[in-house]
């Protein structure tokens, strides 16, 4: 079953946000871009505004301009027809150039930047009409339609306040000469459309952070979502764990199997069992090859028995070099003045077995510190 609407509320993923971007769904608003554009061309004829009225002048006059040669050859009045055309179409071509770029410009600073394909790709779905009348019907469109039909009324009665109020202005203007008329309607004209662009920069300043936080509703997800996201990118509990066991069977394949080539094994006496291999010249300290528990210290021990590696009892070391020990890493420094012990008192064996040396004495009690030693941390605190 689908999750409801009210069951979507947890914020959206890093994944999700990804994967929503690359469907083009990011943050837009629309009131940005159109108080960009008008900005932009309202202050670029501003600033044109002084070039822009000779051109006037000068478009009017070619075209009050009367030439009997241009009716006697209708080539001429291509020709002029394309002389008055030109100029037009290079403002215009400039214009739209620039409040192209600003529109671009507006759709980044409010969504970023976000290129993809993928919205154009055909999607069946869409050809449903229940399924397009729901999103026609969505919260999302009849709040995108209310705020439009706001803004054109604000718009429009802005407008229309600000004509009836200067009609009679409008109106001078057609007893001035041509010069002025034109300075005072485009005077009048600035003034009104900065008015409303004024009221087109409170839509947009509401409207980026609410275009934002309503993208983000819509993202938002439910407890099963985050958990199918979670189980996608990680893999199920149940595949994970088939992984970890056959990990660590292939772990003790491999530490069981260094077993024989250690060169002693400490245990305690059934419970820990410890292996321990050290290369003189090679190695700084002693390594821990296989270390177990239980039955694993028990298969660690008959293993060594049947090579023949010297197997010790000394409790408390054996405990600590299994509880701060890690397969494949020399021995903890705290630990290394008894291991030493140990070690000499093996090769003394073997020497003394070989010939080559006198038989050693018993093997003295081994030194653990007490902080290493897990049963005498668990005594302490008991």
């Amino acid at each position: 079953m689908a999750d409801s609407a009210q069951d979507k509320q947890l914020p959206a993923t890093e994944q999700r946000l990804k994967k929503a971007r690359e469907e083009g769904q990011v943050a837009r608003s629309r009131d940005l871009g159109h108080f960009a554009v008008i900005a932009a061309g309202l202050s670029l004829v501003m600033l044109a505004s002084p070039m822009l009225t000779q051109w006037l002048r000068d478009l009017l006059a070619a075209g009050l301009r009367f030439d009997v040669n241009a009716v006697v050859q209708p080539r001429m009045m291509q020709e002029r027809l394309g002389q008055l055309i030109a100029p037009a179409l290079l403002i215009a071509l400039g214009l739209g150039g620039v409040t192209a770029l600003v529109a671009l410009a507006a759709a980044v600073i409010s969504g970023g930047w976000n290129f993809t394909l993928q919205p154009l790709m055909p999607k069946f779905s869409k050809l449903n009409p229940l399924t397009g009348l729901g999103r026609i019907v969505s919260k999302a469109q009849l709040g995108d339609m209310l705020k439009a039909c706001l803004l054109a009324l604000l718009l429009g009665v802005i407008g229309a306040s600000y004509l009836w109020n200067h009609i009679e202005d409008f109106a001078l203007t057609q007893a001035m000469p041509l010069p002025a008329a034109f300075a005072a309607a485009g005077d009048r004209v600035a003034s009104g459309l900065w008015l409303l662009l004024l009221v087109l920069a409170v839509f947009a300043a509401v409207d980026v952070p609410l275009q934002r936080f309503m993208h983000q509703s819509q993202l938002k997800m439910s407890l099963q979502e985050v958990k199918e996201e979670h189980k996608q990118q990680e893999g199920s509990p149940e595949l994970k764990g088939r992984l970890r066991q056959r990990m660590r069977e292939v772990s003790r394949r491999r530490m069981l199997a260094a077993v024989p080539s250690a060169d002693l094994v400490v245990m305690n006496p059934t419970h820990y069992a410890v292996a321990l291999k050290y290369e003189d010249g090679k190695q700084a300290a002693p390594r821990i090859v296989a270390k177990g528990a239980d039955l694993m210290a028990l298969k660690i021990r008959d293993l060594a028995r049947e090579a023949k590696v010297p197997v010790l009892q000394a409790p408390p070391l054996a405990r600590a070099l299994y509880t701060h020990g890690e397969v494949d890493r020399e021995i903890p420094y705290a630990l290394y003045s008894a291991v030493a012990q140990v070690l000499a008192h093996v090769f003394q064996l073997r020497a003394a077995l070989s010939g080559r040396a006198p038989w050693p004495a018993d093997l003295p009690a081994i030194a653990v510190p007490p902080e290493l030693d897990p049963h005498h941390v668990k005594t302490v605190q008991a």
